[in-house]
């Protein structure tokens, strides 16, 4: 089992699959804590993601088996696109939030002219489900990524989208990840996968702290 890894220090999501970063609104890492973290989807079925919570209960680190596309003859509809829900409970002292505010995706990528790889986080806190922010990022294939190559994609939530936790003492984030890949040539073969010796799948999520407003 390839590990989710802790990376920049990646949910994802993995330099670092979440890492708090803020100035003086920031709470005492101490009372930072992740209570919980599970996951869920085609992309992520049970027994093919581990989860493991660093001793600081600041990091969660995940690993994938099973978040991989694929694209070109004998393939179908349900090899090019999956999804992986991720479910983060964190706790923190009253009068403090936090928001998401960057995604950083590494893994690898093979992808032939005309084929498009394209990744969707959609960020909500369970407390209010309605108010949701989306983030995009693609690689189009050809070129260098016809052979395969490890990217690193950074993704950087607008001001404007940027939606803040409770204010209170948890906040449950949801991180819904999809994968999908597209191709205008119905020959041409991609993957975006595990590499298959030293590459995971990861996702980086950073934070970002106020005090309440």
């Amino acid at each position: 089992m390839r590990s989710f890894i802790a990376l920049l220090a990646p949910v994802l999501a993995v330099a670092n699959p979440i890492g708090i970063v803020g100035g003086t609104d920031t709470p005492k890492p101490d009372e930072i804590t992740i209570v919980s973290a599970s996951a869920s989807g085609n992309g992520c079925p049970q027994g093919t993601v581990t989860t493991d919570l660093s001793p600081d209960r600041k990091i969660i680190t995940f690993g994938f088996d099973a978040f991989q596309v694929y694209t070109g003859p004998g393939t179908g509809p349900a090899d090019k696109s999956k999804n992986c829900q991720l479910h983060l409970n964190l706790k923190y002292p009253g009068g403090f939030q936090f928001a998401v505010v960057e995604s950083t995706y590494h893994g690898y990528a093979q992808l032939e002219t005309g084929v498009t790889g394209t990744f969707y986080s959609t960020y909500y806190f369970s407390q209010d489900a309605a108010a949701t922010t989306t983030t995009r990022t693609s690689i189009d294939g050809g070129g260098l990524w016809a052979d395969g190559q490890v990217y690193t994609k950074q993704d950087l939530v607008p001001t404007a989208s940027v939606i803040w936790s409770p204010c209170g003492a948890t906040g449950i984030l949801n991180v819904n990840n999809r994968i999908a890949l597209t191709s205008s040539n119905t020959t041409a073969s991609g993957q975006i996968s595990d590499d298959d010796a030293t590459v995971a799948f990861t996702q980086q999520v950073h934070v970002s702290w106020q005090a309440c407003k």
